[in-house]
């Protein structure tokens, strides 16, 4: 389970993301579909700016083996940001 706590000055929440809801979001942005509607949205942009790039597919079976990983180190900290306001991010395992 994913835990993500927001803080602010003033307010303060946590949500928990279950796995599951994490392996229907790798499936989501693994599928073919999104990724040439991406491809299509994005691609305005890279011709008018020039730049020769294509988003690459992402490997849906990759990523559930790195989250699978991870698995094994609940508690570790992901990502810990601290605002100037005081706005406090938390991403947690």
């Amino acid at each position: 389970m994913l835990h993500v706590r927001v803080k602010s000055k003033d307010v303060s929440f946590s949500v928990p993301i279950p796995s599951m809801i994490l392996n229907l979001g790798i499936s989501i942005l693994c599928s073919k579909m999104l990724q040439q509607h991406v491809n299509e949205w994005s691609k305005a942009y890279i011709e008018k700016s020039k730049i020769p790039f294509v988003i690459p597919p992402l490997d849906k079976s990759a990523l559930k083996r790195i989250v699978d990983e991870l698995k094994n180190h609940k508690g570790i900290v992901l990502v810990d940001i601290k605002a100037k306001d005081g706005t406090e991010v938390k991403i947690r395992l």
